[in-house]
């Protein structure tokens, strides 16, 4: 007998998730977005995407739980 993976049911993200992403993406572009304390500008891909998702999360998207 073959053991089945198990899968998961569903997006993992939302789109409300997927919105705020956009929107964070959008000021990294224009150079309007800014990181947490420093208050640097933010000019990775993945921490312009890192940022969205907190938000998101911090307003009750659908999003899973931080890794560390």
């Amino acid at each position: 007998m073959k053991k089945s993976a198990k899968k998961s049911s569903g997006r993992k993200y939302g789109a409300a998730a997927s919105k705020q992403v956009e929107t964070e993406m959008h000021e990294m572009k224009e150079g309007k977005l800014k990181s947490g304390r420093s208050g640097k500008k933010v000019t990775s891909r993945k921490q312009a995407i890192a940022i969205g998702l907190s938000e998101a999360r911090k307003k009750g998207a659908k999003v899973p739980e931080k890794k560390s």
